[in-house]
Order: structure tokens, then C-alpha cells, then sequence
């Protein structure tokens, strides 16, 4: 079936970027070490600076933000799947973790946080 001038209009209409909307939750492994823990966490696009890490009696809570940067005024989206928006992740340990020394490296879009439990 044909489509008609209608259709056709409403594909042709600039569309202005604008947030997603949706809450980004970043997928995560958890590996445990000898001597503590291995948190990973896919973090593309967001950069050190977004990124707070806090440590509760046994949980991690890693809070952050990842922005669009590289639209500009003026541009319209023919597709976005990207989110964009703050997070949240909290992981659950099966032990205290609050006394462990934390250490995290970002790398390769990757946030990766060793927990070194006593």
C-alpha cells in the first residue's frame, strides 16, 4: 500500500535532541579476589570527574551522569538508542565491606574498583 503525502510529512519533520528520559542502569561483574573483592562496571561515555563511590556497611554505590558531548545546537536526531542520563548502582555484598580500602582505575571505558577486605 502506497503511503500517503501525510506519512511521508511526519518522517521529513526535525526531530530536537533532547534526554532520553529513561534511567540508565550500567551493567556490572563482581568477582571475588583473595583478598577482597573485583567490581567492573561499563561506564562508556561517562568521565572520572561524573563519578562519586561510596562504600555502606555491605554494599558499593557508584553515582554518575553520562552526557552527551558531542551534539551541538542546531543538530536533529534521525536515531538516538544511547542513554543519557544520571545512575545509580548499588551492589550488594555478602560480607561487611565498609573498612576495606578501595582502589578503582577507569580505563577503556570500564570503571574498575578493587575492595581490599581485612
Amino acid at each position: 500500500m502506497p503511503k500517503s503525502n501525510h506519512d511521508i510529512a511526519l518522517l521529513t519533520v526535525p526531530r530536537r535532541v533532547r534526554p532520553s528520559g529513561r534511567l540508565w542502569n550500567p551493567a556490572a561483574d563482581v568477582y571475588r579476589s583473595p583478598d577482597g573483592w573485583l567490581v567492573k562496571v561499563d561506564l562508556a561515555g561517562v568521565t572520572a570527574s561524573d563519578l562519586q563511590i561510596e562504600l555502606f556497611s555491605s554494599s558499593l554505590k557508584i553515582r554518575g551522569c553520562r552526557r552527551d558531548t558531542v551534539v551541538r545546537d542546531g543538530f536533529t536526531y534521525q536515531q538516538m538508542e544511547i542513554t543519557y542520563s544520571q545512575f545509580e548502582k548499588t551492589i550488594q555484598f555478602p560480607c561487611a565491606i565498609e573498612e576495606a580500602s578501595l582502589e578503582q582505575d577507569y580505563r577503556d571505558g570500564f570503571l574498575i574498583v578493587h575492595l581490599h577486605c581485612k
